[in-house]
């Protein structure tokens, strides 16, 4: 009972906040950047709520379960990736646009933004999807099974779309900051705990090395196939993320963007090695319980996605656990919200307002964002049947938006020869790959290519992705004519003009 007590008026507070937020909604800058004034902390906040969502607590955790340490390749993209940004962040609030495909129209043109467009939608709600996904087998978790992970899902869904539509990027913005305290509190309470729970870090590692030894490495086990494999979609998610994007428009001025990079970074970093190293010690503690091997000895993978959580219920003092359940409601709501927000915003912007109404006609862009939140999330929760695990779901989504939209991006502010066919090809094979490979393992069909056998294991989708994405934008950009400077020129702002 403490548990689902200390959720619920957590749930309560945000939901006070965010109606007092609402109030202050009168534009769709308001709606969409939060009216461009977000200081710095809040910023942080909001970025690593971002990305610490259901694909963290649950997808993450499950990969560190049936692989131990080497997970932190797979988190490592995304550390890389921060990085990257650190050194675009300042240009992207420069050129203060809303969105990522803004970004798209600017440098190549409308066919690009609209197919930009359409990869967003498709990934962004399937994320969105397993956050309903995550959320109903975290309510299924905190009632005991007393409500079902199927009903659970179905709450999830309609509490993240009510707080979506609500406020818009202000609802978010507001509560990610302590959503961001909250986790990372939860965290450092929960591994001593988890730890001392299985008699000490030396017990710990006694059992792992009697079951799997290998999951104290970061390499054995694995050849560099399989590390790049799992590097490759967060970094490329990382770097085309448009809510990152869209969030960076929000700062109050381009140097608050760059700064609130380096503090997305420690606090990315920091809570993704406590949730690896929980998920190891929660391998310790559950290597002989059958909930979570099948019967040949392999890991449930479905179990395997709710270690933290289980570690939170069935192992740590109730003080302690309430808050780590506390936190994953903060995980699932905050990311949930983000997702629907940036896909709501690209189906107003990029389709509604330049296909439906004609030019120069006023439509109230808020009131038909709030809708448009209802009916996306009403999709996100459709798609969620066509997947069996939250870590699946992650790779596909990630690999779609990050070999679709990543090459062309950094092309836009690092090579000035890039051209609009290039980045059209780029897009185009970036995210049919994963689609193609999704429908023939669900038809059951296959075929090879250079020696590569599709379907290829999800695992390794990113690379066959990128390597075709990047050879349609090189291939592309070298066989047209070079763009006009009036197209590079904004993202190049301290270059002269150059062949």
């Amino acid at each position: 009972m403490t548990y689902i007590i200390v959720t619920s008026l957590y749930l309560l507070v945000l939901i006070g906040i965010i109606i007092y937020k609402s109030r202050s909604v009168k534009t769709e800058e308001d709606f969409v950047v939060a009216g461009r004034g977000v200081p710095v902390y809040l910023l942080v906040g909001t970025l690593v709520c971002t990305w610490i969502g259901s694909g963290s607590l649950f997808g993450t955790a499950g990969l560190t379960f049936r692989t131990g340490f080497s997970e932190l390749w797979f988190s490592a993209g995304a550390w890389i990736g921060i990085i990257f940004v650190y050194f675009i962040a300042a240009r992207v609030r420069k050129i203060a646009k809303y969105t990522l495909t803004d970004l798209l129209e600017t440098r190549y043109n409308n066919t690009a933004r609209l197919l930009g467009t359409i990869t967003i939608i498709v990934a962004y709600l399937v994320i969105a999807g397993y956050q309903f996904k995550g959320g109903g087998r975290f309510i299924n978790i905190l009632t005991e099974g007393a409500v079902s992970a199927e009903t659970g899902m179905l709450l999830s869904c309609i509490v993240i779309i009510a707080f979506t539509a609500l406020a818009g990027m202000v609802s978010i913005i507001s509560i990610d900051i302590f959503n961001g305290v909250i986790m990372t509190l939860a965290m450092i309470f929960t591994l001593p705990l988890a730890i001392s729970s299985h008699g000490g870090w030396s017990q710990v590692i006694d059992t792992i090395n009697e079951k799997s030894p290998e999951y104290l490495s970061l390499f054995e086990g694995h050849d560099a196939t399989w590390v790049l494999g799992i590097i490759l979609p967060t970094f490329l998610l990382l770097m085309s993320e448009s809510s990152m994007y869209q969030k960076f428009s929000s700062a109050k001025d381009a140097k608050s963007a760059k700064k609130a990079v380096v503090g997305m970074l420690i606090g990315v970093v920091v809570i993704e090695f406590l949730m690896c190293t929980i998920a190891v010690v929660g391998y310790a503690i559950y290597a002989e319980d059958a909930r979570f091997f099948l019967a040949d000895g392999s890991v449930n993978r479905g179990m395997a996605e709710e270690i933290i959580l289980r570690i939170g219920f069935e192992q740590i003092p109730a003080y302690a656990g309430s808050l780590l359940f506390a936190a994953g409601m903060a995980i699932i709501l905050s990311t949930g919200n983000t997702f629907l927000m940036v896909t709501s915003t690209n189906v107003t912007r990029d389709l509604i307002a330049k296909y439906i109404y004609k030019k120069g006609e006023s439509f109230n862009t808020v009131k038909i964002q709030r809708v448009t939140v209802v009916v996306l999330g009403l999709i996100a929760y459709l798609l969620v049947t066509q997947f069996e695990t939250i870590l699946e779901m992650a790779f596909i989504s990630y690999t779609m938006i990050g070999a679709s939209l990543a090459p062309v991006l950094l092309a836009s502010f690092f090579w000035k020869r890039v051209t609009p066919t290039g980045g059209l090809a780029s897009i185009i094979s970036g995210m049919s790959v994963p689609v193609i490979n999704k429908v023939m393992e669900v038809s059951g069909t296959s075929f090879s290519l250079f020696g590569v056998s599709f379907p290829v294991d999800t695992d390794y989708i990113a690379i066959p992705s990128l390597v075709l994405s990047l050879a349609a934008l090189v291939i592309g950009s070298l066989l047209t004519p070079h763009s006009p400077e009036e197209k590079w020129k904004p993202f190049f702002p301290d270059s002269e003009k150059s062949d």
